[in-house]
């Protein structure tokens, strides 16, 4: 798959899905000013902290500095406009409070948030499907800058295939 080897240009939305987000965007826009207040407030309820720079993104009072090792600072969502994958796969979102350190020239994971990141998902979503789903129906990304259109807060998307519905909410709650 091309986005197991990186290539994250690769996932698409349906076209009719395309324009139903981006009605749905103007629209969030008119009311919450920005898709950021709206997952602030609607979907994540964090608060941003006054001090956030908007060349860095948000930041929030987390529970720990060190990324994903408090439950507190981070939330898995059903993404609500997933990209255009078969039915059997569900897209989440894995919303951090933390930032995720990137290569500043490429924009790609450091070799370091990549493992942690690694070790979130296999211990968070790998281990918790047992040996018979394993690695073959889990996989995780992380847009880059430029392929992101929710850049102020850091977020990883992790595709689940054949995942039950039980799984599915003990993880987004």
């Amino acid at each position: 798959m091309n986005v197991a080897n990186n290539n994250l240009a690769a996932l698409k939305r349906k076209p009719s899905e395309v324009v139903k987000y981006l009605s749905w965007m103007e629209e969030i826009q008119t009311v919450y000013g920005s898709t950021t207040n709206y997952l602030c407030q609607e979907r994540l309820h964090w608060k941003p902290l006054a001090a956030s720079a908007m060349d860095t993104g948000l930041s929030f009072s987390c529970k720990s500095a060190i990324l994903f090792s408090d439950p507190e600072d981070y939330k898995i969502l059903r993404n609500d406009w997933p990209y255009s994958v078969t039915p059997d796969i569900t897209h989440l979102v894995v919303w951090v409070k933390n930032r995720i350190p990137t290569n500043k020239e490429t924009g790609d994971l450091t070799p370091e948030s990549r493992q942690t990141i690694e070790n979130f998902v296999q211990n968070t979503i790998i281990e918790r499907l047992g040996a018979s789903h394993a690695s073959d129906c889990v996989l995780w990304f992380k847009n880059w800058s430029a392929l992101q259109s929710i850049r102020d807060i850091d977020h990883v998307h992790v595709l689940v295939r054949n995942v039950p519905d039980s799984l599915l909410a003990e993880w987004t709650g």
